[in-house]
């Protein structure tokens, strides 16, 4: 009786996989030592495939449902073992069992700034970061490329290989999308779908179809962002240089202010001198706005009177650096330099 079970023991009759947790995409059932019995029984489940390799060479696959396995039912097996057609005895073969589940919440996301090329901006640094699902396709390729014959493979050992993927075609999917960056952020579905495209013949290659495809943020760095609300601030006056001085005249002075309050007796005189220069500043700024068309018939009675070479030359810079950020045009630029050096003829 003993031998009898030791011998039973030795071949399996039913060949399935009851996944018990999730994230597996690959699972291999256990053969050491035993035989699969002609004539037994393989179940596949909904969301699951299966694969017969023999001697490291893929033979049968087979999709959900239940089946018995002769020679009828394993062609490509049959084929490669020679087996004649009335071929009846126990046979020994790995099965590998893969999950076609959707893997869903699968996150990415750019852990340094990438550089892109930008209609309004030239090139761009930009932060991005989403989610999306993917599922096996194509196990016989998936098995070949990525899990081999290893006992188990998961959707963490894959997760590496994906986010590189995803961040190496971010830079094509928005030259794709023909979106400039603040549509980008504005439309950020327009943006999953360019990068969904791109990424399906990578996925495909081996083995994985991409499902979903989400972005939840587009961001600059820092400090680009500063130089982007400044444009912004520009747009906001029209594109009215007087303005715009104005505007920055009235950031700055608090500014001075603040740093003058933490620098002592040298410090107070430094923010008090600061404070008068950018004052005149700023009241020339303002008699300008309010005289407005006046200002533009008679420019030589509008112009400020003993302005200092000094001032002159440290607003030229400033407006030197604005055009060296992209915020002022070259046209913008020397305009305000031919005004500005009017003032010390």
């Amino acid at each position: 009786m003993a031998l009898m079970d030791f011998i039973k023991k030795q071949f399996i009759d039913v060949i399935q996989w009851t996944e018990d947790s999730d994230g597996t995409l690959a699972w291999r059932f256990p053969m050491a030592g035993m035989e699969i019995q002609n004539g037994g029984t393989l179940v596949v489940r909904e969301s699951q495939m299966a694969v017969f390799v023999n001697e490291g060479k893929v033979a049968d696959v087979f999709g959900p449902g239940t089946y018995k396995l002769t020679t009828q039912t394993l062609p490509v097996l049959t084929y490669l073992k020679n087996w004649d057609k009335l071929f009846e005895s126990p046979f020994k073969s790995d099965v590998y069992f893969f999950s076609t589940r959707r893997q869903i919440d699968q996150k990415w996301g750019t852990p340094q700034p990438i550089t892109i090329r930008d209609k309004d901006f030239g090139a761009v640094r930009l932060r991005a970061f989403g989610n999306y699902a993917f599922r096996i396709a194509d196990p016989k390729l998936f098995h070949t490329e990525i899990s081999g014959t290893r006992e188990s493979y998961t959707v963490a050992e894959v997760d590496g290989q994906l986010r590189g993927l995803v961040l190496q075609n971010i830079s094509n999917a928005i030259a794709s999308s023909g979106l400039p960056f603040l549509d980008l952020a504005a439309n950020q579905i327009a943006f999953a779908n360019a990068l969904a495209q791109e990424l399906q013949p990578a996925f495909a290659k081996i083995g994985l179809q991409l499902e979903a495809m989400t972005v939840q943020n587009v961001s600059l760095p820092e400090e680009l962002q500063k130089i982007l609300d400044q444009k912004i601030g520009m747009g906001m006056v029209g594109n009215d240089m007087g303005k715009f001085m104005q505007y920055q005249t009235a950031q700055a002075i608090p500014k001075f202010a603040e740093g003058a309050g933490n620098g002592g007796v040298a410090g107070d005189a430094m923010g008090l001198g600061a404070g008068v220069a950018l004052g005149q500043v700023l009241a020339q700024n303002l008699q300008q706005g309010l005289q407005g068309g006046a200002a533009q018939a008679a420019p030589a009675a509008a112009a400020p009177v003993g302005v200092r070479p000094d001032e002159v030359m440290a607003t030229l810079e400033k407006l030197a650096d604005l055009k060296a950020k992209g915020i002022l045009t070259q046209e913008e630029f020397d305009t305000k330099k031919a005004e500005l050096l009017k003032k010390l003829v």
